[in-house]
């Protein structure tokens, strides 16, 4: 396609390489990161994803001989070829990737009548050519993960998915290709070995892990430039940092949102928020977050409330917090058009929204019914609408919630050429659309940093690659249906691999109508997951966990206390996402890549390196086969009985309890009981401490700041290291490493789990006396 190779130019760290046709980059990020560009839609690049792109010193070569271009770094080998075919190589010249050499040639599909097929409804698959299109060869052994929110099995190899932002409210199954979110990144596991590929393409694009044809896997895109990024591990989670230093992390998030969160479309008027808000305060269950759906606005006209459902917001918000609630309101991208309405005056005089292919201001059909959008490519009306969040937070709204944003549209989709102002250059929505809700996202993230001074709680439904640096996800519609529950946990554990690692779903379902055995099922799922939210559709029962029977409530209630327990170890994953990418809810493979029985397990994850959790995802079923990883004891949470790992074991599992295992040789932080997150001054840390068997010594850093400002980015915040040595003695080390955080703990209680020996224990030094198996101290 490019032609012969014909010569190279080194420039600190980019090769120029020019073809017959056409001249193509390879910059060398560091020595496991390799960025390949070809500017076959314009000679910019465009990306939103990767804002600040830190290149890091790398002694690479350069050397070409009669054929091809071979670069080398101390960690690969790439071989450049004619046609821009690249293949990767290892240090060891280990095959890690090639370029398909052959053409590409799909699997037959055999039949006629296809027009009368499609008609009845039928999706049929057929062979489409794109304008960006890199083939590579499918190696024996090769595992694929992540892409984002994707249907379908935790091992991706045999899918075929299409980047482009979709609002489907159709229950949702394994064939779909597309959902909310696109996130063109790639891993896959090869022998043990892993690496990533980003294809940093806006456009609508595509993954096909072996579906057209098991020789190949292919990513393409109907338009844009040939931008994509290798990433080498070899370790999983290398990878997921590399790209998640490209792209960014997941910032620290307040405190208060590692908490409970309730919402329903809709609860209004104010007298419904405040019953279910006394509800959860006279019935003991904890919960730090009630949200507000369309209904609450006047017409549905974003930034306003309805005077009547809510006569006084600031009273009615400041009387939410008096009971230890924060609200969050949802926000949607299309403004009503409304000559009396400022939003809409205010847009339309600045030239703020998105415009037809003759110039003239484009309009669809929203919940407020005939609409335009504002145009997010735009930094002037990204700051305007920055401006404008400050009207929600002025009324005592802590958080918001962006919906809507793929764009969705009733009155058929956005046509591909309404334009964009990206920042002076002219763009289509054929190329932004799957930013919009990203840039949408940036753009509210600001303005609540810039009026809060805190860390922003933005909550999206659609995103792009990178959008994890300014807003959690949830997985959209889902339904209360098992099939739900079951592909909710490899979605999320797809999108910890994928970056965006503060993620949840609908627990109990969006649609359809829940029963108490999933509701049940499904907040023990949600006690894991970093974003626990109950939302449900209206016109389905009511969905709070006192709404179905004792049983059910009882249940509701002990995960969530048990959430509220694990917060401050909850806040130590955030912690090190922040510093690492590493996600929180993770697949076995995360940290067992040396374990082939972990590559395709579905129905596990764990939280952190320390917890495994293995729901139950079935209904009526009361015991679960539990796969417990190579290299380690498990502890059962429950019942402190000890498991080797490597093995397949049968975990009793009445309604009330969810399968929950402690790796050995852990420290887990833990909270006291409160109704929502600052009831209580918790000034005691209490250290859950596991023991292995064998003689070892681990280690635990526990991180603790003000759980709401960014001044711990300034040194503001405390670390205290514990180690534990288990040898002759149990010896626990117990340091302070930072204390310049103004709020400290005064007192310690070290609780001494699967204790099986008499060994003296000591601290710090000095001998101390179990009472209870635990240990206090004060500071």
């Amino acid at each position: 396609m490019f032609g012969k190779l014909l010569s190279y130019e080194v420039n600190d760290k980019e090769i120029k390489i020019q073809y017959e046709k056409i001249e193509a980059t390879i910059t060398v990020i560091n020595d496991e990161v390799i960025n390949f560009f070809v500017p076959l839609h314009r000679k910019e690049r465009n990306s939103k994803a990767v804002e600040n792109l830190n290149l890091r010193n790398s002694n690479f070569s350069v050397e070409k001989n009669e054929n091809t271009l071979n670069i080398a770094t101390e960690k690969l080998k790439i071989v450049i070829n004619d046609d821009f075919k690249i293949d990767i190589y290892d240090k060891n010249e280990k095959v890690l990737c090639r370029d398909y050499r052959s053409i590409r040639h799909p699997f037959k599909r055999r039949g006629n009548g296809t027009e009368l097929a499609a008609e009845e409804g039928h999706v049929l698959n057929g062979h489409q050519n794109f304008k960006v299109y890199v083939a590579k060869t499918m190696e024996d052994n090769m595992y694929f993960y992540g892409l984002g929110e994707r249907t379908g099995s935790l091992n991706k190899k045999g899918y075929h998915y299409r980047n482009w932002n979709t609002d489907d409210p159709s229950p949702h199954g394994e064939t779909f290709e597309q959902l909310y979110k696109s996130i063109p990144f790639l891993i896959s596991i090869k022998d043990e070995e892993a690496f990533g590929i980003f294809f940093d393409n806006h456009f609508e694009s595509h993954f096909d892990m072996g579906k057209e044809n098991s020789e190949y896997y292919y990513f393409s895109a109907v338009g844009g430039n040939l931008d994509y990024y290798f990433i080498y591990g070899p370790e999983v989670k290398d990878v997921v940092n590399e790209y998640t230093n490209l792209t960014g992390k997941t910032p620290l998030p307040q405190l208060w949102t590692l908490g409970y969160q309730q919402c329903r479309w809709s609860y209004a008027p104010k007298e419904r928020v405040m019953e279910i808000a006394k509800s959860f305060r006279e019935r003991g269950i904890p919960c730090d977050t009630l949200y507000l759906d369309i209904d609450y606005m006047d017409d549905f006209r974003v930034f306003t409330w309805d005077n009547k459902k809510f006569e006084n917001p600031r009273e009615f918000t400041d009387e939410l917090k008096n009971m230890g609630f924060k609200l969050v309101t949802i926000i949607d991208p299309g403004v009503k058009i409304d000559k009396e309405y400022s939003i809409y005056a205010e847009g339309i005089k600045n030239d703020y929204f998105a415009k037809d292919k003759d110039g003239i201001v484009y309009k669809n059909r929203v919940w407020p019914g005939d609409s335009v959008y504002p145009d997010f490519m735009n930094p002037k009306v990204r700051q305007w609408w920055a401006e404008n969040q400050k009207i929600m937070i002025d009324s005592g709204v802590s958080g918001i919630w962006n919906d809507m944003n793929e764009p969705a549209s009733f009155n058929g989709p956005l046509p591909d050429d309404v334009m964009f102002n990206d920042n002076g250059l002219e763009v289509t929505h054929k190329e932004i659309h799957n930013i919009y809700g990203h840039m949408m996202s940036k753009a509210t993230y600001e303005g609540i940093k810039e009026y809060t001074n805190k860390r922003p709680f933005v909550i999206t439904r659609a995103c792009y690659a990178g959008t994890q640096k300014y807003s959690t996800v949830w997985t959209g519609d889902n339904q209360s249906t098992w099939e739900h529950l079951r592909m909710s946990i490899p979605m999320l554990m797809t999108l910890g691999l994928s970056g965006v690692s503060f993620c949840g779903t609908d627990v109990g379902g969006f649609g359809h109508d829940c029963t108490g055995e999933l509701l049940s099922r499904w907040v023990q799922v949600g006690a894991f997951t970093p974003l626990f939210r109950n939302h449900s559709a209206m016109g389905t029962r009511d969905q709070e966990p006192w709404t179905f029977d004792k049983e059910t409530e009882e249940i509701n209630k002990k995960y969530i206390k048990l959430r509220y327990k694990l917060i401050p170890y909850l806040y130590d994953l955030m912690k090190e996402c922040e510093n690492t990418g590493a996600p929180i809810i993770r697949p076995l493979l995360f940290n067992y890549q040396n374990d082939k029985n972990t590559y395709e397990i579905n129905d596990e994850f764990l939280c952190g390196d320390s917890i495994l959790v293995s729901p139950v995802v079935e209904q009526g079923m009361k015991q679960k086969l539990v796969y417990l990883p190579k290299g380690t004891k498990w502890i059962d949470f429950w019942t402190g009985e000890n498991h080797n790992g490597g093995q397949y074991i049968i975990k009793e599992a009445p309604l009330d309890t969810c399968p929950i295992f402690v790796k050995e040789a852990s420290i887990i932080p833990m909270s006291i009981e409160q109704n929502y997150i600052g009831e209580k001054s918790n000034d005691e840390l209490i250290l859950n401490i596991y023991l292995s068997e064998n003689d070892s010594e681990f280690k635990y850093v526990h991180y603790n700041d003000d759980g709401e400002s960014f001044n711990y980015r300034n040194g503001i915040y405390n670390e205290y290291e514990i180690t534990i040595s288990n040898k002759e003695n149990i010896d626990i080390k117990f340091i302070i490493n930072k204390n310049d955080y103004i709020n400290k703990y005064s007192k310690v209680k070290f609780i001494i789990n699967n204790l099986k020996t008499n060994k003296n224990i000591t601290l710090n030094g000095k001998k101390v006396n179990l009472e209870n198996n635990a240990i206090e101290i004060n500071l």
